[in-house]
């Protein structure tokens, strides 16, 4: 599994259509229309993410490993 920066995931998500709803520290809140789903993404400078909450972003965000 490649490792990216929680930096890097956001910009990923927002081209699947996830949209900021708010910062609250160095957490990003992403929201997306039409789902009740809240992804939070840790961003604490250019640290990459845990493999295990990678992985469990990724399955909320409907996110396949190539899009990375």
């Amino acid at each position: 599994m490649r490792s990216i920066s929680g930096k890097k995931f956001c910009k990923v998500l927002e081209k699947k259509g996830w949209k900021c709803a708010r910062i609250h520290g160095s957490h990003f809140v992403y929201m997306k229309e039409g789902s009740d789903l809240r992804i939070t993404v840790p961003v604490h400078k250019n640290k990459n993410l845990k493999t295990g909450l990678l992985k469990a972003l990724m399955k909320m965000g409907e996110i396949k490993e190539k899009e990375l």
